[in-house]
């Protein structure tokens, strides 16, 4: 399948040694989701620039989130017009984060509840079994609701820059199988 890959980066965005802006410089037609606020994000605008992104793009789309930005994706899914949503061709989420748990960041309570409705596309959840954000039961329920294919990278933190996942080879290879499966 052909595929435009925009990335939608997690709360704070993506740093320069994350492996989504790792990725983005390897492959500069990969497209960023630029959000307004990254420190104080706005779910409805946040859903609303990744849709004018979808629409923009000519070929369908893969959508690659971490973090926060998988629940994004989750809403585009959640409140889009069919039209929007037949132009994705899946999504590759990586560390979905829970907003739902106690101590989540102020700024991320916002975003409660979690959607767990199931998505309308071909979706990948890659989650940690020691993962700060979501517990991997949670993830494991976040998948499971959204029909998602789960896999376990084990003991990888929050698989970011900071867990050891900067360049993130084999990520890189799982999301081409999963491009190539759609």
């Amino acid at each position: 399948m052909r595929a435009s890959v925009l990335m939608l980066p997690g709360w704070t965005n993506s740093g320069p040694d994350h492996w989504q802006s790792v990725w983005e410089r390897e492959h500069p037609e990969y497209t960023r989701v630029m959000q307004n606020c990254w420190d104080r994000p706005k779910r409805a605008e946040w859903i609303a620039t990744i849709g004018r992104a979808i629409d923009a793009s000519v070929e369908p789309v893969v959508l690659v989130a971490h973090s926060l930005g998988c629940l994004a994706a989750a809403g585009i899914a959640a409140g889009a017009d069919r039209a929007r949503v037949e132009r994705i061709g899946g999504a590759f989420l990586v560390a979905p984060a829970d907003v739902d748990r106690p101590q989540s960041a102020a700024p991320l309570r916002a975003w409660r509840p979690v959607p767990l409705e199931p998505l309308p596309f071909p979706s990948m959840v890659v989650a940690s079994q020691t993962d700060e954000y979501a517990s991997f039961d949670r993830s494991t329920q976040i998948a499971n609701a959204w029909r998602s294919t789960l896999v376990d990278l084990g003991d990888a933190g929050h698989i970011n820059a900071s867990a050891g996942y900067g360049p993130w080879p084999a990520g890189h290879a799982m999301l081409l199988e999963f491009i190539g499966s759609l």
